[in-house]
């Protein structure tokens, strides 16, 4: 069995944002040389996340508009979180609501996606570099 690690990083200037990281993915799986396994693809910041769905710009404003529906930024007092000088309480929730990581099975050497699906890094405490890991395993 082929193991394979490698760590992405990325800068998204604004406070909430999100990047198709398929490209490094399917990069990362290339370099790896596994046909058959799969993927781990995890947000290693505890204020951004990794998740699955399609790339529509429609769609990633929906996610914005929704997510800052369910936990607002302000006002900053209303998150005990905050008290201790921070003010990303809402990108915690946020994180907790997309998720931490994704699997994707590997399939003849691809990532095995259903139709209009990609892999994307969401923040949502933005403006500084943050990683993501991708574990590759399989044969």
């Amino acid at each position: 069995m082929k193991s394979y690690r490698e760590e992405l990083w990325f800068d998204i200037p604004s406070r909430v944002g999100f990047r198709n990281i398929t490209p490094e993915v399917e990069r990362c799986l290339a370099a790896s040389g596994v046909s058959e396994g799969l993927v781990l693809v995890n947000a290693m910041h505890i204020t951004a996340s990794v998740f699955v769905n399609d790339d529509e710009r429609g769609l990633h404003a929906d996610f914005t508009r929704w997510l800052e529906a369910l936990a607002p930024h302000e006002p900053l007092a209303d998150y005990r979180h905050n008290d201790t000088g921070e003010d990303n309480a809402d990108a915690h929730l946020k994180r907790q609501v997309m998720g931490r990581e994704v699997v994707v099975a590997i399939t003849d050497g691809r990532l095995d996606f259903g139709p209009w699906e990609q892999i994307f890094y969401g923040e949502f405490d933005g403006r500084r570099r943050k990683r993501v890991l991708v574990k590759i395993i399989g044969d």
